[in-house]
């Protein structure tokens, strides 16, 4: 049956959402990483800081220029969300949240674990690396939503171009990558723990979002038989 309405895009965020978020979450970051470590001098907070906010700041200009409704798509969860995602969600986004408490209280405060220097290096090469990819598929994908459903008002449809002609959920790769890479980075082995709680439950979702496409979204099924696999080309 052939389309006729044109797609419905998502409503763009409200003028005070907007200022809500563009204040909110610089103040969150600088509680969440400066209260545990118990001092707003630790150097190691305000490196990491500088460096999530110019990697996220630069990928944000790309976006606007290359795909902008990306930022109405990620702007809120969407009608027709899983029930299930939202349930996975309730703990992978607290959990993923927890990294940076927990690294400032190990690392700025308390110094349980010591992180070579190398290892630091390491997060930070894997946090850039997942901004950069987390871009890429944003870039090339409108349909990256922060919800698992299928976009039926927005004509959804399967993307394979861009990292998506590589593995299927080039995302979830990015976000394992951030969170891995922001405990390294942070200087702590403890916050590994959030990291792995929330990087376990979003390999979950990748299984259960690739058995929801591939029974209602056309065109997945014979997609994922051209690309097979689904976070780590040639492995999984």
């Amino acid at each position: 049956m052939e389309e006729t309405e044109a797609p419905r895009e998502p409503r763009a965020m409200s003028r005070r959402m907007a200022i809500a978020y563009a204040i909110g979450l610089p103040l969150s970051l600088l509680a969440l990483i400066f209260v545990p470590a118990g001092t707003i001098a630790w150097r190691p907070g305000w490196m990491f800081l500088a460096v999530l906010i110019l990697s996220f700041g630069a990928s944000a200009l790309v976006l606007a220029r290359v795909n902008p409704v990306i930022f109405r798509a990620r702007s809120r969860f969407q009608a027709g969300t899983k029930s299930w995602d939202m349930a996975l969600l309730a703990v992978i986004l607290p959990a993923m949240v927890a990294v940076l408490p927990v690294a400032a209280l190990d690392a700025g405060r308390f110094h349980w674990s010591i992180v070579p220097t190398w290892a630091m290096l390491s997060g930070y090469g894997a946090m850039l690396a997942g901004v950069a990819v987390t871009a890429w598929a944003q870039a090339v994908n409108p349909f990256f939503e922060p919800g698992v459903r299928i976009q039926s008002e927005r004509h959804h449809r399967v993307i394979d171009t861009g990292p998506y002609r590589f593995v299927r959920h080039p995302g979830y790769i990015a976000a394992l990558f951030l969170f891995f890479g922001m405990a390294l980075a942070l200087g702590s082995f403890w916050a590994l723990i959030p990291a792995a709680l929330a990087g376990t439950l979003l390999v979950l979702r990748t299984s259960w979002e690739d058995r929801l496409l591939r029974a209602e979204l056309s065109g997945y099924e014979a997609y994922s038989r051209r690309v097979r696999w689904r976070l780590v080309p040639g492995i999984w």
